[in-house]
């Protein structure tokens, strides 16, 4: 809720401040390297450029018959000679896991960091990519599991979910109806990549939960822009296969003009939102402290940051150590900004996601006291690459 008080003739917006006190991640236990596709799928390595991924990241048309090479392709040009397009570990569910195991241990890391209890809990809304009962959805199972008393929703807005579900859960609270909300997001590509696709090269499996609640002053959500996607539909598609047992089985597709159709989106999008969220939260690029974006693929935020005219070093790259993990990557990224101490209590945070056949979406926060929950189990194969922009 918030009050408007006439000044000068002016109208100032004072906010309620609402946002996030609490912030865990899950992530499964296998590893995946690029070694185990050259060890498993040589022939697929061999006949990369082919494939899945070499047609929705590849140059619109050659780079000889371009008079001027778009800012998106720029940035992928140094990786168009690696078959797995700056790729290097993914994680991905082991036969005991699922999204829900997922989802319950960062929910459960969120309250724990939180201090507060199941029955503190006044709503939970949950954003599965994608979730075990794909016609239901994982609300009511992960509030079973956590012994959660108050109402559990379903949300989708695909990879921009977690933005989404923060605005309308600091809306819930602000309105009054709520005291803390805990939203859950997750991500489990593996489920429904096809190995056979280089696709599957680039995308990995994960979860992160917040605890969404009235702050100190001036903290928390300060402006917000949401968009539709609606130039995306049909850019990625779901194809109805079975697998090898003959079980159906939905696999995600990129149709073949997907290399002509993003670059152009990708920037459209992420100019809208951003400029639309600073405008909303009344500061300045200049003022920001610290932006997460979406690093979809190795180069993304490169690509923000030269769109931006930002020094690197306001932003981290979280892509090496998990691959597109879609909904789980705005998490994600804050998580491991916060615990490398690059984000800090009353800094200025601009985040950005989006979804293809869904939404774009930014918000602008002042970031409060975030207690967070413990570090994920640390890559077998130590990557060398730092967290950060390259």
């Amino acid at each position: 809720m918030h009050k408007k008080l006439h000044c000068k003739k002016e109208f100032i917006i004072m906010y309620h401040p609402v946002g996030i006190r609490s912030l865990a991640v899950s992530f499964p236990s296998v590893i995946r390297t690029n070694d185990y596709f050259r060890e498993n799928y040589p022939d697929l390595i061999a006949t990369a450029e082919e494939k899945g991924l070499a047609r929705a990241f590849s140059p619109a048309k050659p780079i000889s018959e371009s008079k001027e090479i778009d800012l998106w392709t720029q940035e992928m040009m140094p990786y168009l000679s690696d078959p797995f397009r700056g790729a290097i570990e993914r994680r991905v569910l082991d036969c005991n896991e699922s999204s829900l195991t997922l989802e319950y241990r960062a929910a459960y890391d969120a309250l724990d960091a939180a201090k507060l209890s199941p029955e503190e809990v006044d709503l939970m809304i949950v954003a599965s990519m994608f979730p075990e009962h794909i016609e239901l959805g994982n609300a009511a199972f992960l509030a079973s599991q956590l012994g959660l008393q108050g109402a559990a929703w379903n949300l989708d807005s695909l990879c921009a979910s977690a933005i989404v579900a923060l605005h309308n859960a600091c809306a819930l609270v602000r309105s009054g109806e709520y005291r803390n909300v805990l939203v859950v997001t997750s991500c489990t590509y593996s489920r429904f990549w096809d190995e056979n696709d280089t696709l599957s090269f680039f995308v990995g499996d994960g979860a992160g939960a917040f605890v969404v609640s009235s702050l100190k002053a001036n903290q928390g959500i300060i402006g917000k822009k949401i968009i539709n996607t609606k130039e995306s539909c049909g850019v990625f598609y779901n194809e109805l296969t079975t697998d090898a047992q003959g079980n159906p089985r939905m696999i995600i597709r990129a149709n073949k003009n997907a290399s002509k159709q993003m670059p152009h989106l990708f920037l459209k999008y992420f100019r809208e939102c951003y400029q639309g969220a600073l405008d909303a939260a009344n500061v300045t690029l200049d003022q920001i402290d610290f932006f997460v974006f979406y690093t979809a693929t190795a180069w993304y935020g490169n690509f923000c940051v030269r769109e931006l005219g930002i020094d690197p070093k306001r932003t981290i790259d979280i892509y090496p150590q998990y691959g597109n993990i879609s909904a789980a990557s705005t998490v994600a990224t804050l998580y491991h900004a916060a615990q490398l101490d690059k984000i800090r209590p009353n800094d200025l945070v601009l985040v950005y996601n989006h979804g293809f056949v869904a939404s774009a979406a930014a918000v602008v926060m002042r970031w409060g006291d975030v207690a967070l929950g413990p570090l994920p189990a640390p890559s077998a194969n130590l990557i060398r690459t730092p967290v950060g922009v390259r």
